[in-house]
């Protein structure tokens, strides 16, 4: 029997259960949360829209991790969301401790899982989840790089009044303030996207795009995005549960591509039954691989920041 768990019922978890529930492509969705009552109440709400929407897939939720066991791949979810004014740096204690339990009844119950993070700060966590449950690091990947090359793909299509499914989007490097737009491999139709848009417009988007979770964190005051980043999670767990061999760019251990190594970076990659099968060394340019190396070097250096928190 199939299995996905997402760790986490709330706005996002919960609709990224409801996002892989209704393609139908595992049997079962289990929804965790620490809350009595929340799991459970939104799953036999979304199990009682089965016969309108027309799926199979059962949502099972629980507060209690032995009902994961098994699972063949765990969204992590879990941990508090941004508010106004806040960076993603200033989850990074708190949901340290969230993400480093959550990571323990993971390798407890489904120790064959592949374990796609999406807590912020995403490249932290996802370093931190890889490190305390002892899996191949092909088996952890985070979810950064599908979210923010949908959000830059929006603002490009907006800005160029062109239909959206003709964009075609790639941002790599960091969730955050080091993430590498790289125009090299944005387009839209058969155009190259500097032949549709000036350099200096596509600057101001790539802008847009590093802040795009903070623009949507203001308008909202509590609570951050969910929308798009669940769609992005639930394309990755797809990606894994049909051993698709998608291309697409998460946040994957570095070996050597692009001379970076042993570090958590947004690249390009192969995603199956095994997680990461393949980064992908993509032709960039020398200023986005020197972009990317940046990048490399930034996230390192937040992540010496986890060895100083007591866990």
């Amino acid at each position: 029997m199939s299995k996905v768990t997402v760790v986490g019922a709330g706005k996002y978890g919960s609709t990224t259960a409801q996002r892989i529930a209704e393609w139908d492509i595992v049997d079962e969705v289990v929804m965790t949360d620490i809350v009595e009552g929340l799991p459970q109440g939104l799953a036999l709400d979304m199990n009682q829209s089965r016969p309108v929407v027309g799926y199979r897939t059962k949502v099972i939720g629980t507060n209690d991790y032995a009902d994961t066991a098994g699972s063949d791949v765990v969204v992590i979810t879990a941990g508090l969301p941004r508010k106004p004014g806040m960076s993603r740096m200033d989850l990074l204690g708190v949901n340290a401790g969230i993400v480093k339990a959550v990571t323990e009844e993971i390798v407890r119950y489904s120790p064959d899982a592949v374990i796609i993070v999406v807590t912020n700060p995403l490249d932290q966590m996802t370093t931190l989840a890889a490190e305390v449950s002892g899996f191949p690091k092909n088996r952890v990947l985070g979810q950064a790089g599908m979210l923010d090359s949908a959000r830059f793909a929006h603002f490009i299509s907006e800005t160029a009044d062109v239909d959206i499914l003709d964009v075609t989007a790639v941002t790599l490097g960091s969730h955050g303030e080091t993430m590498v737009p790289v125009p090299s491999m944005c387009s839209v139709g058969d155009k190259p996207l500097s032949d549709v848009l000036d350099a200096d417009t596509i600057d101001e988007l790539v802008d847009r795009t590093r802040n795009g979770g903070a623009e949507i964190v203001a308008f909202l005051k509590t609570g951050s995005a969910y929308y798009a980043p669940s769609a992005a999670a639930a394309a990755m767990v797809r990606a894994v549960v049909e051993d698709s061999g998608a291309e697409m760019p998460v946040c994957a251990w570095m070996e050597g591509q692009y001379g970076i190594e042993d570090v958590y970076l947004g690249v390009m990659a192969k995603i199956g039954a095994n997680g990461v099968e393949q980064v992908i060394e993509a032709d960039l340019t020398d200023e986005e691989v020197a972009g990317l190396r940046e990048a490399a070097v930034a996230v390192a250096a937040k992540v010496a920041d986890l060895e100083q928190i007591d866990l």
